[in-house]
Order: C-alpha cells, then structure tokens, then sequence
C-alpha cells in the first residue's frame, strides 16, 4: 500500500472501496515494526487501532464518519489519553496511566481520527534534540545518524517516516516548529490559549500549545479547526469563536515583515540565510510587500524565554516528588530522602538543570532581578509586536539557524542548545500563531523550514496564505 499525504486522497480511496481502515492501520503496524530503529515510539496502540478501525469502516460503510475518519495520528507522549501511559518520557513518571483524555483528543475521537500510538519525546518536553528522554534518543528517518530536533521528534520523525499521518505534539519554544523543520515536514503552534492544554502535562503553562505535525497544509489546517475552541477544562483556553479555515480565498497582495538582524547574524549558516533571500525575492516577485525592519528586542528573546518557562517549570514539577505520582526511590528511608532520592534518580539530566535554574530566578533575593525582569521584558516584546501586526501581516524567518546536527554532537556547554530556539521563541513569548514549511532545501541536501508568523487568533489567515504559498 503506498502512502498517502493527505486525508482527501485517503477518503476519496475509502468511500470507493478501494482500500479500508483496517487496511491502513496494518499497514501503519507493520512500517513502524519495520522503522522500531527510529525510536520513534513509546508504545503502539495496535489491539485499539484495529478494534477502532473496524467501528470506523462500519462507520464510512453507512454514510456516518466524522471529518478524520481514517486519519491514523499518533500523540505525544506528555498528551494525556485515557486508559493509556503517559510519562512524558521521563522516568518519574514510569507506570503512571493516564484517567482521562486531553481535549484536543477527544475532539479528535469524535472525528474519528484512529490514534495509533504514544510518541517518544524530549522529557517533559525539556530539549532541542530529543536526546534528553527516559527511553533513549530519536533518530531523524532522513538520516540516521542525525537528531530529528525536538522535543517533539517522535511526533515530527513518525510523520516524515510515514509511521501515521499525521502527530500531535506540544510547542513551548519551537518544539513543533524546529522538528519540522528538521525532518521536511509540516508544524504548525497555534495562539496561546487558541487549543485547549486540559490534559497536557505541563513545562511551562504560560507557554505550552499543542499543535499538529503533517505532510499537508490541508490536513494541518483541518486538524487545528477541529481542535481549536474554548474548553470549560481550561480557563486559559480563549473564548474567541474559531475562525472557519478556507484555503481557497482570494490571491492577495501581502505585506511581510523579518528583522534584520535575524538574517545578518554572524551564527546563521550562509546557506539558509541565501534560501531566505531567495524566497524574499520569490515572494516579492509574486507581488508581496517583503521589508526588513529593526527589533531592538530581538537579543533579550533567548533569555527571557529561558527565565520564565524555567521558573514555570520548577513549579510545576515540584508535584513529582515521589509521593504523588510515579517513580519512589527503593533507597529512600524518610520523608527528606523520599523527596531527593526519587527527584534524583527520576529526572533527567536536562530536566534537573532547569529545575535548578527555575528555582534560581524565583528565589528571595533574585526574584527581582530575573524573574520580574523577564515578565517586563516579555511585555516589552509583547506590544513591539502588535506595533508590528499594525504595519504587516506575517513576520518571515527562517525557522532554524541551521540543518540537523549529529546525534552524537557533544556540547561542552549545555546552555548552547538553548540558541537552538532562537527563531522560535518570539511566537511561545507573544502567544502568537506561527508555523514551518518545508519550502527550502540545503546544499547538503537536508531539508530548510521557513517559519511566518501572524498576529494573535490570526492562524486562518496565516494558514491561507501558507496555502497560497506552497502551491505556487
């Protein structure tokens, strides 16, 4: 059975019989036993998958499936499915399984999307490499001996694999973007608060987005419509009414803006700053406004990001403490002990380093001087954007510095990694939408995302143009 890149494709197939859910789930099974070498999979859902696939083509057989019916998705492993293991690939977590569905789940079940399996991840979905998880790292399926980035590479390498159609993953600072980039796929973060985080294990909740991976704009679009919404679960979920997403409006001319110092920084690799500028000049020739403009902001992104989801982070991981939930460390003799043996010996190194650093900022006698610098600084950020969203309708950038870097790259500063998102994070700051397309490819032949991002509850818009994009 060949592949299919996207849902119409597939449904077009499935009304005139030509093939059958059941079909497409064991076809799925047996391509993620024949790739277990990506890592990619935490746990595959194959009894769920074939008893769902069966409902589903009883379903399409009598005229009553929903919109997804046939989409195999698989869900990253901090997304909460109900009677299933959540971990968020951490060994604190070991055993746990989960009571209840996300939202952004269940509307998916409602449409009848077959979920086929819990997606390997970065822990806690703390990382830019998804080196940094419980069950070992992902490899990227274009080349093996590279990282598919992260912390949503499980999400991002299944879907470039063809392991599922499509994924969810979870996008704090460029954990769906940076992914997509690396692997030549689809991903896209929605609004802040645009889908519902009930039922997403938390890093960072000021932060945090789910969002889709896929190998279409159609299908991301369809995914993000389905499961954006106000949620009563969630009280940060916005209560906006969700912008019905048509692909097929009117060509128009755009104005678009990119920072400056972006594409004349020294550390961008000279063949995505030339892919840059030759879409600039693409989009420019197509009748689009393309402007550089100045964003005196853009070096304090990094680290205001850092300082926040770090001390977001500290607090929400406080709960993991060898009572509550999970791993309790065999060693441990009192109350004291029980708390550091199992905080020790359950997270991770990368995970412990921003714990640490998040207690860092919020303690007494620092808590000004970062933390309550960072919250002005990110305010700062926030209105020079929507000064920007005033004048333009997307910011242009690329969506990584550079291409996939080696699975055994050794860095001697592990704060290095954090520059990894340094495209990224201006969208997770804002709260705005932003997405990667897979538009470019480098001269070593690995593929280049370019990342635009529009102004707050604006994703119908940007997901049109995108649209417009890629089909010209």
């Amino acid at each position: 059975m060949a592949d299919y890149s996207t849902l119409q494709a597939l449904q077009y197939d499935l009304s005139n019989g030509k093939t059958s859910c059941t079909q497409l789930v064991e076809h799925y099974l047996q391509k993620i036993e024949d790739h277990k070498d990506l890592n990619a999979f935490v746990e595959v859902y194959s009894h769920d998958a074939r008893s769902r696939a069966t409902v589903i083509d009883a379903k399409i057989k009598h005229g009553t499936a929903g919109r997804l019916a046939g989409m195999v998705i698989g869900v990253k492993d901090n997304i909460a499915y109900q009677d299933h293991g959540l971990t968020a690939a951490s060994k604190i977590l070991s055993g746990f399984t989960s009571l209840y569905s996300a939202t952004a789940v269940e509307r998916l079940l409602e449409e009848d999307a077959i979920i086929i399996g819990r997606l390997n991840c970065d822990e806690f979905a703390m990382g830019s490499s998804n080196r940094f998880s419980y069950y070992g790292p992902v490899k990227n399926p274009l080349d093996k001996n590279l990282v598919p980035g992260g912390s949503s590479g499980g999400s991002a390498a299944a879907v470039a694999a063809g392991l599922c159609m499509a994924s969810l993953g979870s996008d704090t600072g460029g954990s769906i973007r940076q992914p997509a980039s690396f692997t030549g796929i689809y991903g896209f973060k929605p609004s802040y608060g645009r889908i519902s985080r009930h039922g997403l294990i938390a890093f960072a909740s000021s932060f945090d987005q789910i969002g889709p991976f896929a190998n279409s704009i159609e299908d991301t679009a369809l995914l993000y419509e389905i499961m954006a919404g106000a949620d009563q679960y969630d009280n940060t979920c916005s209560q906006r009414e969700v912008t019905p997403v048509s692909l097929d409006g009117e060509k128009q001319a755009r104005k678009i803006a990119y920072f400056k110092d972006t594409l004349e920084n020294a550390s961008l690799d000279p063949e995505v700053r030339a892919q840059a500028v030759a879409l600039i000049e693409k989009l420019r020739a197509a009748g689009h406004t393309v402007e550089a403009i100045d964003f005196p902001l853009l070096e304090y992104l990094v680290p205001t990001y850092y300082i926040l989801s770090t001390a977001e982070a500290s607090s929400n991981l406080a709960r993991y403490d060898g009572i509550h939930f999970g791993y309790r460390s065999p060693n441990a003799h009192d109350l004291e002990s029980t708390y550091k043996l199992s905080r020790t010996e359950g997270f991770g190194t990368e995970v412990k380093r921003r714990i640490l650093l998040g207690t860092f900022v919020l303690s007494s006698g620092y808590y000004d001087a970062y933390y309550g610098k960072a919250q002005k600084t990110r305010r700062l950020v926030s209105d020079k954007t929507n000064e920007i969203f005033q004048d333009y309708d997307f910011i242009f950038s690329p969506t990584t510095p550079h291409t996939p870097f080696p699975l055994n790259q050794v860095e001697s500063d592990p704060t290095q990694m954090y520059l990894e998102d340094i495209f990224t994070v201006h969208a997770n700051i804002t709260g705005c939408p932003s997405i990667s397309l897979p538009l470019a490819q480098h001269k070593n032949g690995l593929p280049l995302g370019m990342q635009f991002t529009a102004a707050k509850y604006e994703e119908a818009d940007l997901l049109q143009f995108a649209h417009t994009l890629v089909n010209n």
